[in-house]
């Protein structure tokens, strides 16, 4: 399990350097940039992947990465790192986010009926944009968060956009997903269903399709990140997921 948690770790911090326009490398850290996309922190952050830096230097790094922006964030890999930076970070006025890394093995998954499809961005992002302003951003913001999708296609060796369907055939719920048999591993990410179309089993569509979609790939292991404050961990767990560790996100008040 260490094993595969380095190994999550590795994969998580290559995801975020393909899809940047630009990385400033730091003393044991790194940041992203990406000038089509400058309101998203996932894509406008300093990523921490190991334990070697000292939490004080951490704002400082996330201001000579980022260049000058109302809000930084900085993702913090290693759990032992992250605990040592929360009060640290605190003092300097960041928030903390705890998430949970999650994986499970693939071997006997099968596809399931109803089955979910990857679609073209095209064809999704009328609904992604529309669930952006449904939780209160505002029309810029949820653009990009639309359009960064974008910026994902790069981030591994095959990337698909999973959309499940109502009955009526409109798009009810999506998900990234993530394949890579270099690494063997595949990551679930991002899954959201409409308001409209909640308690209908589309999440449990996604992600059995993901896992199957993984097996048929040859590869052994999924993963995904939770909250550790909401209740998706729990949804997982019960479908067989367990921690493998955590990671902090920090963003500055």
């Amino acid at each position: 399990m260490p094993d595969l948690l380095e190994r999550v770790t590795a994969f998580r911090a290559a995801f975020a350097r393909r899809q940047a326009t630009e990385t400033v490398e730091l003393p044991g850290a790194f940041a992203v940039r990406h000038s089509d996309f400058p309101q998203s922190q996932e894509h406008n952050q300093l990523i921490v992947p190991a334990s070697g830096v000292d939490p004080a230097a951490l704002p400082e790094l996330a201001a000579q990465g980022l260049g000058p922006r109302q809000q930084y964030r900085i993702t913090v890999l290693d759990e032992a790192l992250g605990e040592r930076a929360t009060p640290v970070l605190a003092a300097a006025g960041y928030d903390r986010d705890t998430e949970l890394v999650l994986a499970r093995e693939t071997a006997g998954c099968a596809l399931p009926e109803p089955v979910a499809h990857p679609v073209e961005l095209a064809e999704l992002r009328a609904a992604v944009f529309r669930q952006q302003l449904d939780w209160g951003l505002d029309e810029d913001l949820a653009r990009q968060l639309t359009e960064r999708r974008t910026a994902r296609l790069r981030g591994a060796e095959k990337v698909s956009f999973l959309a499940a369907r109502a009955p009526g055939g409109e798009i009810a719920a999506w998900a990234d997903l993530y394949l890579d048999r270099t690494a063997g591993l595949a990551q679930l990410e991002d899954l959201v269903t409409a308001v409209l179309h909640r308690k209908q089993g589309h999440g449990d569509t996604l992600l059995a399709t993901g896992l199957a979609l993984a097996a048929s790939a040859g590869i052994p292991q999924l993963f995904l990140v939770a909250d550790a404050t909401d209740w998706p961990r729990e949804w997982y767990s019960c479908r067989g997921f367990t921690e493998l560790g955590r990671s902090y996100s920090f963003l500055n008040r």
